[in-house]
């Protein structure tokens, strides 16, 4: 057998076995992957060769993962977070390196190598703990917020560590370690510092101008074809010609692929483009994991056992011990900022890079840079274990949740008509609307600070995870008429919808849908009805807006309410189509350009009086007031047709 072959069949077979073995196990998916490494790898059964090339390709997945984090990343979406990530983020990087500098200086390390391996060690893995947040469900509320923002700052940050690390340089510098950092060797290495940082400029410039200028043109020009192939492989061209550019220059290719995804994140090809490039960061971030383990040097671990044990709970403890105070000096709560600094605690993959970089330049020594690898992969492979603790001590002291019992909620509304799971923004609006209308029900969440704010303002909500089959029971749905599903998250949205046809079948099943997509998986696993919660939101603003240009309240009215039926419609004619990726693309393009033609049809047979004179508060009123005038000066005239408070022809439909 071929050598790639057997390797690939290898790491396949690695990553199918182990995965869902962990998995079931309640380990999560990244600690299979990099069980699966240490198992196949040169310290244990050694199935696999030489790890540096494969290492190369593997890497290949964190610069697909920084793309699609690039993609989510608009520019208003950083001005919105600008405080967690250059308040927070900055803190943690700052701090935890001058920490880390400071005990490393205390072992007697000089002053430059003690501040370079504290910048080096101030990186966490990005992959590692978005995929970890995903796994738990952390993703989209606080902590996944928090800390998504502080990951963010870590990956812009190694910009200037690039600049900066070459000045703390004590010992003279290995070009072998300098190439195999991948930095050391760029293009314009031989150039004089000015002229690099030009060249650097340069290339960011070509990425942004050529993001908004030409990218844009060449996806429009291909999504015409209609070939959906073509535009997978143009995705992938511009994620690899873009970090290609970029170590070219001596920047790290994630980065640059990074700068990319946020200069695409506002054009119409977004999520098209996150559709497409997502299965290869799955697979490829696996296979990283994977090589992160089989990296593992069990050997050195071995002779410096006690030295690498100390080294990697110190980086652990040391780096949660700093996250954890700047989390709690930036206001937030106990179980979240704990939450946070467990998630980065360890090292990060960029330390790989900056560790033979750092070595080229002679700023760390060989063996130290060998010891501090082995610390961060290892700290990298412990991280799941640490969530798994964390969880279990939380569970045991109750993790700082002041005046909530989450462990047995009592639940004292009798039989509600309604359970509403997911008190959020969302929820709070169709949980008032049925209150007031007279209908009793009993309100679920998960997020305690949420819980804590609402009880302030007299709303009795109870804390629990709604997708547990005996809460539900508690809280009464075997006697409930409907559960609202109203959580903000995906993946627990629809497993609290599978969960609850299954077990109460009669049980009227509404939910909220993230989007369209969402809305049909929701459908296949058994929910009544969805909603897509900015759907109602975002016709409602279009009407606005029809009206701020010009278009009288029935004319706006009627718009907002054929696109709302077609819509619908479409959604409907749509469904059978979901799962068959290009028939359903094609179908969705197709009804667009429909809706667009009768949209013009239905408003150009519009009359003049409909158009011009439609009902809104302002025509009304000075309808009436010309007709009572009209009354007073003719005393018993008739009243005319108007007079109901139309104006021009009555909206039909």
């Amino acid at each position: 057998m071929e050598p790639f072959l057997k390797q690939t069949l290898v790491y396949l077979g690695a990553a199918v076995i182990s995965v869902p073995i962990a998995k079931r196990l309640g380990l999560g998916s990244v600690l299979g992957y990099l069980i699966a490494g240490v198992l196949i790898g040169p310290a244990m059964l050694s199935l696999v060769g030489e790890q540096h090339d494969v290492m190369r390709f593997a890497e290949f997945g964190v610069v697909i993962l920084l793309f699609l984090i690039g993609l989510e990343v608009r520019p208003s979406t950083l001005w919105e977070m600008r405080k967690t990530i250059f308040g927070l983020g900055g803190a943690q990087v700052v701090g935890t390196a001058l920490a880390v500098a400071a005990v490393g200086y205390l072992l007697s390390l000089p002053w430059q190598t003690a501040l370079a391996v504290g910048l080096v060690l101030a990186m966490s893995s990005t992959a590692i703990v978005l995929q970890t947040l995903d796994e738990k469900g952390l993703r989209q509320g606080p902590v996944g917020r928090a800390a998504f923002g502080v990951l963010l700052l870590q990956d812009l940050a190694v910009i200037p560590m690039f600049a900066l690390l070459p000045l703390l340089a004590t010992v003279a510098p290995d070009a072998h370690a300098s190439d195999a950092g991948g930095h050391g060797a760029s293009l314009i290495s031989h150039l004089p510092a000015w002229a690099q940082g030009l060249a650097v400029l340069g290339a960011v410039g070509v990425v942004v101008g050529s993001g908004r200028f030409i990218v844009r043109p060449i996806f429009r020009f291909i999504a015409e074809a209609r070939l959906r192939e073509i535009f997978t492989a143009a995705a992938l061209l511009i994620v690899v010609g873009v970090a290609g550019l970029m170590q070219s220059v001596g920047l790290s290719p994630a980065l640059g692929a990074f700068l990319a995804g946020v200069v695409l994140a506002e054009s119409e090809f977004r999520r098209e483009l996150e559709t497409d490039i997502e299965p290869f960061r799955g697979l490829l971030l696996g296979l990283f994991f994977i090589t992160v383990g089989a990296g593992i040097d069990l050997t050195l671990i071995a002779r410096q056992p006690l030295t690498l044990i100390a080294l990697v709970l110190g980086l652990m403890v040391l780096k949660f011990a700093v996250m954890f105070g700047i989390a709690r000096i930036a206001g937030a709560q106990g179980r979240s900022a704990a939450a946070v600094a467990t998630a980065l605690a360890q090292g990060g993959e960029f330390a790989f890079v900056l560790l033979s970089f750092t070595v080229g330049a002679g700023v760390i020594g060989a063996d130290l840079a060998a010891l501090l690898t082995a610390t961060v992969a290892v700290s990298m492979a412990l991280t799941p274990v640490a969530m798994i603790l964390y969880e279990r001590i939380a569970e045991l002291v109750n993790a700082a949740i002041p005046d909530v019992e989450p462990e047995a909620p009592q639940f004292d509304e009798g039989e509600p008509d309604i359970i509403i799971a997911g008190f959020g923004r969302f929820g709070q609006i169709t949980g008032r609307l049925l209150q007031a209308n007279g209908f009793k029900s009993t309100v679920l969440d998960s997020d305690i600070e949420q819980i804590e704010l609402l009880r302030r303002f007299g709303r009795r909500v109870h804390y629990g995870d709604a997708t547990r089959l005996d809460l539900l029971r508690a809280a009464g749905a075997e006697h409930a008429r409907m559960l609202i599903v109203a959580l903000d998250d995906r993946e627990k949205t629809a497993e609290l919808v599978e969960t609850a046809r299954r077990a109460f079948p009669n049980l009227i099943i509404l939910a909220r849908a993230w989007d369209r997509r969402h809305a049909y998986d929701l459908l296949a696993n058994g929910a009544d009805a969805v909603e897509r919660e900015t759907f109602e939101a975002a016709l409602a603003l279009g009407s606005t807006a029809l009206q701020k240009l010009g278009f009288r309240a029935h004319k706006a009215f009627r718009a907002t309410s054929f696109f709302r039926r077609h819509d619908r419609k479409t959604f409907e004619d749509l469904k059978p189509m979901w799962g068959q990726e290009e028939a359903y693309i094609l179908a969705s393009r197709d009804a667009a350009q429909t809706m667009d033609r009768l949209l013009a049809a239905d408003l150009a047979r519009m009359r003049p009086g409909e158009a011009g004179g439609a009902w809104d508060t302002a025509a009304r009123d000075e309808e009436l007031r010309k007709l009572a005038q009209r009354k007073g000066g003719s005393g018993g005239e008739t009243e005319p047709a108007e007079a109901d408070g139309w104006t021009g022809t009555p909206p039909q439909g």
